[in-house]
């Protein structure tokens, strides 16, 4: 019978990311099995890269992530120079992670008391295999090398690697990627090695790195008593860092790629929200989004990419995405129904946040070409609801944040048919509308009217036909799907609609007691459906499963509501479970209760780092301090004080207009806002 092809697992690998590169290895820095390889520009380069000694078992003790794509491991070399059952021979590999290069310093150091005799071999492979073939399971074929003086050199196509150890080894074959040392190490003595591998494509990256060290943000930092959420923003700012990305068409703009190792690309979705989530560090990576997905906005009607003219995109990929559930995404792929709103709200939003004038008002035509979406193609049947529908037949069956094909589902386990409309899209498009009002009022463009009649409209639909009532009284459902059916679910979705102005106090004070309670609040967050439905499983991808985007993003509209008692546990729950996995939040992780385990348990599959994950770390910081600005009317909002356990803090790196915002806490955790000079201050009791 022949092996099933599985998606590999990630939750025991270390990652690394300098985008568009990265790589994954065992804990010991070993790199093939699995998902495991140096990655640059969603192809595979080295497969396999192993360093050691033969018959001698290798026996890892430490492994420390430090910044900027740098990891050290160290590992025993059992036996070897030993006379007493202490170690005695080491092998640490230093490895630094650049965009395109990979490069390994090894070190074998003999601290017994007998001449250490061995020969340490290298082996490297390459399969250049394809990111969606990796994803998939499917089997790869190791690619011939030719070799050098001194390493080994694959090419396929317009791709090309070349690998290199100084000083020369000793033996070196082709056929099995072996390069081998004789090393004779005398008690004390230590021996060194440098291995760089390098890829390239020959026409170019499809979204080149930034200038080393780049950073389109201020450096958060929160300081005072030790606290794990300072931790996680310290961690996740390194993080971030990492998945930078430029366009090749403006190389001055930067956005953020979703996440290591599946989705290191621009997504529409994604990167919108991590901008969105930035903002009190600084507009400049929001711009730099809004730009990116602004020159690629849809522009004709295309049933096969799904384009329509004002859409902003989904995905960008070199090649077509062939996944495991028999989709085919092209390489640009506009399969999205929420991508637009948010692209609109995220440019409100970063106005209010200080993006120069002349920069937003530059991106007021788009605004203008994402609103005709809005009204012209979001609606596909006229009931007046944004839905979607796979019309291409090879595309995505589900187009929200929530796109695997088995997320939208009814409290009995069915899975809803298309056309679904999302709850969360029409919170999205309402904010999208109201904002965007705003927006066109404030630059003397013609619409902000009528946009505000469209929204209140929607606004009176959704609360007709978006509610529903069990026996713990009414709440929204997720969706509607193409009979018009509500999808009644109690899901993670409602937390969307907290704070986008949807919803009355009445109406969030309800969607705050239902994710608060037991079966959605996990203790380490949010789960995404509630234990209780019949589809429910804690390790399901959006079926049970906890996103740390999703809780930051209902915590902090449970802020803008106004509900901080039930932010605030919603909150230190994404704390505990970031310090539970070395403050490094993956993109999703197990809904299983904290009363039942002691730590969040991973999802094996799971990207880490994810663009979203990290930036929660500010919208959750942004909404303990309940902070929010409007600086075209020089004006913010701070809360008066935070909850127990945020006492004798300060907030660094805040920044509003281009100016630093300082925000600190007494021991009573009573708070101070040092705002810029000309601006007023608005304290929320």
């Amino acid at each position: 019978m022949s092996a099933i092809a599985l998606q590999p697992f990630l939750h025991d690998a270390q990652l690394s990311v300098a985008a568009p590169s990265f790589c994954a290895s065992r804990p010991d820095g070993r790199i093939g099995e699995g998902a495991d390889g140096f990655y640059h520009g969603d192809r595979r380069i080295l497969s396999r890269l192993e360093a050691g000694v033969a018959a001698v078992p290798n026996a890892p003790v430490a492994t420390a992530l430090g910044e900027d794509g740098r990891t050290t491991f160290v590992t025993v070399l059992r036996g070897i120079a030993e006379l007493t059952p202490d170690p005695a021979v080491t092998l640490e590999r230093r490895r630094e992670l650049h965009p395109g290069r990979l490069v390994e310093r090894y070190t074998v150091r003999n601290a017994g008391d007998l001449t250490a005799r061995l020969r340490l071999d290298l082996r490297a492979e390459s399969d250049f295999a394809a990111m969606d073939s990796v994803k998939a399971g499917r089997a790869t074929q190791a690619l011939t090398p030719t070799a050098g003086p001194n390493g080994l050199r694959w090419s396929e196509g317009a791709l090309s690697a070349a690998l290199t150890v100084e000083p020369a080894p000793d033996h070196l074959a082709a056929d099995t990627g072996t390069l081998g040392f004789d090393l004779e190490l005398a008690p004390g003595q230590s021996w060194q090695a440098v291995l760089e591998c390098t890829a390239e494509h020959r026409d170019g990256d499809l979204f080149p790195a930034p200038a080393a060290g780049a950073a389109p943000w201020r450096t958060p930092a929160i300081t005072g008593r030790d606290h794990h959420l300072a931790h996680w923003i310290a961690r996740s700012h390194h993080d971030l860092r990492g998945l930078l990305l430029t366009d090749p068409l403006e190389p001055a703009d930067h956005f953020l790629g979703a996440g290591a190792p599946w989705f290191l690309t621009l997504f529409g979705r994604d990167s919108l929200w991590a901008a969105r989530m930035m903002l009190p560090l600084g507009t400049e990576l929001a711009a730099g989004t809004l730009r990116t997905l602004a020159r690629r906005q849809g522009r004709a009607l295309d049933p096969a990419t799904e384009e329509q003219p004002g859409k902003i995109l989904h995905e960008v990929r070199r090649d077509e995405q062939h996944l495991d559930n028999g989709s085919h995404l092209p390489p640009c792929y506009f399969g999205t129904a929420d991508a637009t709103p948010l692209w609109l709200t995220l440019l409100h939003d970063a106005w209010r946040w200080g993006m120069p004038e002349d920069q937003v008002e530059d991106l007021l035509p788009h605004a203008e070409a994402a609103l005709a979406w809005l009204a012209d193609h979001a609606d596909a049947d006229g009931d007046g609801f944004l839905e979607y529908v796979d019309s291409s037949g090879k595309g995505l069956s589900n187009q929200g944040w929530k796109d695997s094909s088995d997320s939208i589902r009814f409290r009995d386990g069915r899975i809803a048919d298309a056309p679904i409309a999302l709850s969360e899209v029409q919170a999205y498009a309402y904010e999208a509308a109201v904002a965007s009002a705003a927006l066109l009022e404030a630059f003397g463009r013609p619409g902000a009217d009528r946009w505000r009649q469209w929204a209140e409209e929607l606004r009176l639909r959704f609360r007709d036909r978006f509610w529903t009532e069990d026996a713990h009284g009414p709440y929204p459902v997720v969706a509607l799907d193409g009979g018009k059916h509500k999808v009644d679910s109690v899901a993670s979705n409602m937390g969307h609609l907290l704070g986008t102005g949807l919803l009355d106090p009445q109406e969030s004070a309800l969607v705050a007691g239902r994710l608060t309670a037991p079966g959605m609040d996990s203790g380490f967050g949010l789960r995404t459906l509630d234990a209780a439905a019949a589809g429910f499983n804690p390790l399901g991808y959006h079926t049970g499963s906890v996103w740390p985007h999703d809780s930051a993003i209902a915590v902090h509209g449970l802020a803008r509501a106004g509900l901080h008692d039930a932010a605030a546990p919603l909150a230190a729950g994404l704390v505990r479970a970031a310090a539970a996995f070395d403050h490094r939040l993956p993109e999703l992780f197990g809904g299983y209760p904290r009363a039942e385990v002691a730590r969040p348990v991973p999802y094996p599959a799971s990207c880490r780092p994810q663009a979203w994950a990290a930036a929660a770390s500010v919208q959750v910081v942004q909404a303990l301090l309940g902070l929010e600005a409007d600086a075209p009317n020089r004006r913010l909002r701070v809360r008066a004080q935070l909850p127990a356990g945020y006492e004798s803090l300060t907030f660094t790196g805040l920044t509003v207009a281009g100016l630093p915002i300082e925000v600190s806490t007494d021991h009573t955790g009573a708070v101070d806002l040092r705002a810029p000079e000309g601006f007023t201050v608005t304290t929320d009791r």
